[in-house]
Parts: structure tokens; C-alpha cells; sequence
């Protein structure tokens, strides 16, 4: 049963910014600190670099890499013939139901991750990735529909805020049951490591019902299901290409987001692998903790990041944040190149949670700003949602191909600090006028 609430009430656009607590902890445990940590651990106590998988050697780093960016892929391809789907029959929520739940219970799967089995473990990150980000295209899409314009950087901002409070909360749960783990009457910290991807399941589809009570189940539609409603996707993709043509600021915005975001999810995926590598922790335990001290860290600034950027747009306006949070970025990497100490790396990783937020939620609720009327929310957020999936395969591939060829991540993270400048450039030609 779904509860009906008018467009811009409290209570639904409460419900809409509750999924951020609900799915962010995917992000968070799963993406960036319990599971990382467990992956590595499981080579190590099994002192082997390598495994043979997919016909081949390879390295535990790139090969979780390749799956990534094999997941990512998939997302890219099939997020918008999805999201013309959800807009064509009007039912967008069923969408964002199936790919919860498909990414919740592949976190549970994750509790059997092993190497003796590790085809079923990959396969099990691998879903869990794509039901995170592909529930992104149909939760995102939501904005316009539960919000008005002067609404959407607030609730775009909040939404962010309750997903790094929620996520950090059950990230300190799960920390507790590893590092205290006999108080949960475990006898080694395997076992609540494991759990740890279990309650993130349970989490995110409990969390979860709350939105789906609410939420409306999508646009009205007459449109009959039919054989060729599969392609129907790839039709609505053609048809917002064309309408870019008449939207130029959109267009240019686009662009610059395509490139600043590469560089943005670039270094969320890659900073733990930098982290590991190129800072002197002095043992691995000092390694761990200090790993997840910097993550915990991001997270709890990104939260008050995210909510100042709100505020902050209100006195500049959305480009002339994102240009000012873009030159930020850049003087981060920089600044980054030179870390080597693990002070360094938590003052590093603070103005990293602080701009992370900003720029995440204000890029969400700019782009939304520049739609043009539509009732396909959905078809356009699938070219927002592409453009940054396809911009972190190549981040991630360019990232890796530089510390590959120069023999050092350093470098890689110069380049990033190039593509923000890059992405500084293209918004201050957002607002040009004249001809595009």
C-alpha cells in the first residue's frame, strides 16, 4: 500500500531523502571500508598475491578493480533503457524495489565470500554494485517529481547528510563486533567481519519500506507493456540527446560534470588503495586503523560539507559553488602528491569529506535546476547517472594505467588534480551566453 502525499510536502520529501540513509551504507561498508579491508586479509592470512581466475593470474588489487569496472559498465549500459522503461509504463518504484533488494541480498551473499569460491563471491559484489548504483537512476529521477525548484538543494543536501549519518552509525557497529568481537561472543573478528555484510542487507532493505510506503508509484501512464517496449529505452536516450540541442546550458553542464565527476568518483574508490600503498603506517594494524579512521572521518565531515554547500549556493548560486568546490578539489590532490604520514592523510582526508558532500548534492540538484519541463525525469537522469558511470570506468582505468606506467599512484593523483582544472574551465562556461 502507498501512502499519497502532495508534491512538496514535509513528509514526503522526507521519505524520498530516508532512502540515502537506507542504501548508503553500501557505499560505506561494502565500497569503502569493512569489505576492502576483509578482501585484502583474506590473500594475506592465505599468503598468496595472485589467484588464477577467468583463465588467467591475477593480483587481488586489479582483479576486484576489473570486476568494478565491469559492474560500472553494466550500470552504464542498462540504466537508461531502464529508466525509459520506468517513465514509459509509469512505474518507476517497482524499478527501485528490484534493485534494492537485488543489491541487499547480494551484500548478504558477501557473508560467503571465499577464494575457494570465489567466482560466487565476485558475482555477489559484483550484483551488489550494480543494485546500488542502478537504484540511484529511479531514486534520483524522483527529485523533480517530489519537489519544487527552490526546494530540491535543500532536500538534495539532506538526503546526503542522513545517508552519511546513517551509514557511519552501522559502520561503528560493525567496527565494534570486529574489533570487540568477544563481546558478541564471537571468538575471532571473521565472524562479525561477515555479519558486518549482513546487517548492511538487512539495513538497507528494512530502511528502505519507509521510502517505498511513501513514494509514489511513478507517472501516469496509458502506455501498454509491449514486445518493443525494451527498446523503448534507447528511444527516450535519443530523444533527450536531441533535446540537448536546444538546452546549451544544460548541455555545457553536462560536460563539465562529466569531467569533474570522473575525477570526484575516481579518487572516493581509489583513496583506500592509495592510503595502503603510498603512506608509511608503520605495521599493519596501524594500517587498518588508520585506514578506517580516515574514512570514518570523511564521512562525519561530508555530512556538515554537504550541508554548508546548501547554504553557500544560497548567497553565489549553483555553478559559482561547484566552480569554487572544483578549485578546492584541485588544491587537495596537490596537496595530496606530497602525504606521507598518516597526519597528513587525515588532514588530506577532512577536506575531502568536506567538499565530497558539497559537491555530490549540489551537482544532483543543479542538474535538476536545468531540466526542461518534462515527464521524463527518469530518461534524463539516466544520461546524468551514465555520464558518471562511464566517467569512473575511464577514471579508474586512466588512474591505474599512470601508476602502472610511472610506477607511482602519486602521479595518478596529479592527473586527477589536471581534470578538476579541466572541470573549473568548462563551469565557468555553464552560464555563457550566445551561441553554444
Amino acid at each position: 500500500m502507498t501512502k499519497t502525499l502532495a508534491k512538496g510536502s514535509r513528509k514526503l520529501l522526507h521519505a524520498w531523502a530516508f532512502y540515502d540513509w537506507a542504501n548508503s551504507v553500501y557505499s560505506l561498508v561494502i565500497a569503502s571500508a569493512v569489505f576492502p579491508i576483509f578482501y585484502g586479509a583474506l590473500f594475506r592470512e592465505a599468503d598468496i598475491e595472485k589467484i588464477s581466475v577467468f583463465g588467467g593470474s591475477i593480483a587481488r588489487a586489479p582483479l576486484i578493480s576489473y570486476v568494478t569496472a565491469a559492474a560500472f559498465l553494466v550500470v552504464s549500459v542498462i540504466s537508461p533503457f531502464l529508466s525509459g522503461i520506468a517513465d514509459y509504463t509509469g512505474n518507476k518504484k517497482a524499478f527501485l524495489k528490484f534493485f534494492c533488494y537485488l543489491g541487499a541480498f547480494s551484500c548478504i551473499g558477501l557473508y560467503w565470500f571465499s577464494l575457494e569460491h570465489i567466482y560466487i563471491g565476485l558475482s555477489c559484489y559484483f550484483l551488489a554494485l550494480i543494485g546500488f548504483w542502478a537504484s540511484l537512476v529511479f531514486y534520483n529521477s524522483y527529485l523533480p517529481d517530489i519537489a519544487f525548484p527552490e526546494q530540491q538543494d535543500a532536500i538534495s543536501a539532506r538526503g546526503y547528510s542522513m545517508g552519511y549519518i546513517g551509514s557511519v552509525l552501522l559502520l561503528l557497529l560493525c567496527l565494534a563486533m570486529i574489533m570487540k568481537h568477544e563481546w558478541f561472543g564471537f571468538d575471532t573478528a571473521a565472524a562479525p567481519t561477515r555479519w558486518s555484510f549482513v546487517l548492511t542487507g538487512i539495513w538497507w532493505m528494512g530502511f528502505s519500506q519507509y521510502s517505498f510506503y511513501y513514494l509514489p508509484r511513478g507517472n501516469d501512464s496509458n502506455g501498454k507493456l509491449r514486445k518493443d517496449v525494451l527498446f523503448n529505452g534507447f528511444r527516450e536516450l535519443r530523444q533527450v540527446w536531441r533535446r540537448l540541442g536546444d538546452s546549451p546550458k544544460l548541455k555545457r553542464y553536462l560536460l563539465a560534470f562529466f569531467v569533474y565527476s570522473m575525477a570526484v568518483q575516481t579518487v572516493m574508490l581509489a583513496a583506500t588503495y592509495f592510503g595502503e600503498e603510498e603512506l608509511e603506517w608503520g605495521g599493519a594494524d596501524e594500517r587498518t586503523v588508520g585506514l578506517i579512521v580516515s574514512i570514518l572521518l570523511i564521512q562525519i565531515v561530508a555530512a556538515a560539507g554537504a550541508w554548508a554547500t546548501s547554504k553557500v549556493t544560497v548567497r553565489l548560486g549553483n555553478i559559482k559553488t561547484l566552480t569554487i568546490i572544483n578549485v578546492l578539489w584541485s588544491l587537495i590532490c596537490i596537496y595530496a602528491y606530497f602525504v606521507v604520514s598518516p597526519v597528513q592523510f587525515y588532514i588530506a582526508a577532512s577536506f575531502v569529506g568536506l567538499v565530497m558532500g558539497g559537491i555530490q548534492s549540489l551537482s544532483r540538484s543543479t542538474y535538476s535546476r536545468f531540466l526542461p519541463e518534462t515527464r521524463d525525469t527518469a530518461s534524463f537522469f539516466s544520461f546524468y547517472d551514465v555520464a558518471e558511470k562511464i566517467g569512473i570506468v575511464i577514471g579508474m582505468f586512466l588512474y591505474g594505467f599512470i601508476a602502472q606506467l610511472t610506477g607511482s599512484m602519486r602521479n595518478s593523483v596529479l592527473f586527477l588534480g589536471g581534470l578538476f582544472i579541466v572541470g573549473i574551465v568548462l563551469l565557468v562556461r555553464v552560464n555563457k551566453t550566445g551561441k553554444s
